[in-house]
């Protein structure tokens, strides 16, 4: 399976990972650290979708998707920080003044997971936000126990319902370092800001076109 990473562009593709089997159903659509609070819970059932879409038909996209094939079977938002719920937030801090990104949910479509999908997901993450003059990328993953190197490979176990913010060690994987603790909790488990800095480019790193 070889598993290829783009922009979000197409509502269609962002609608079959994220979206509703009932077009009525209220549900989350990534929106909920990407928009006011306020028009949060205004957006009720289709009028979300409806949002998305608009989303989509912007530059940047709001996020990158996984394919397999041209299939959709995964999801990241990727966007800068300050326009997002995170530029506010009380319980995540901000490291510095660098105008970072934040990455903030991963989600993989049932079916498709442990497969490497979200490894993917946040490579491509990375390299959009980077092909988008991004200086550094954020993540607030919870730390379930699996510290890298230093914590093995085990860990506790994530309620897949509120696994969309990722695990530290997939982060570590990824390159990402600790920049700093939170006092944000998600799952009975703390979350901790990991940032990769993106102003030193590797040689031979791609870019998402």
């Amino acid at each position: 399976m070889t598993i290829e990473v783009r922009p979000a562009s197409r509502f269609e593709d962002v609608r079959a990972v994220l979206g509703p089997k009932s077009p009525d159903a209220n549900v989350c659509w990534c929106l909920s650290h990407r928009i006011p609070s306020r028009l949060n819970n205004e957006l009720r059932g289709p009028a979300r979708g409806r949002y998305v879409a608009e989303l989509c038909r912007m530059k940047p996209a709001p996020g990158v998707l996984a394919y397999d094939g041209d299939e959709p079977v995964g999801w990241a938002a990727v966007a800068p920080r300050a326009d997002t719920s995170f530029a506010r937030s009380r319980t995540i801090p901000h490291v510095d003044d660098l105008p970072v990104w934040s990455l903030w949910c991963v989600r993989v479509r049932p079916g498709h997971r442990r497969q490497g999908i979200s490894h993917a997901l946040i490579a491509g993450a990375v390299e959009f936000a980077r092909a988008q003059g991004a200086p550094a990328i954020e993540a607030y993953p919870v730390d379930n126990g699996a510290t890298g190197a230093h914590g093995g490979s085990g860990g506790a176990k994530v309620d897949l319902t509120m696994a969309y913010a990722g695990i530290r060690k997939n982060f570590e994987r990824a390159g990402f370092t600790h920049a700093a603790d939170t006092t944000s909790v998600l799952a009975g488990h703390p979350r901790v800001l990991m940032r990769l800095d993106l102003r030193a480019r590797c040689a031979g790193t791609g870019r998402l076109a």
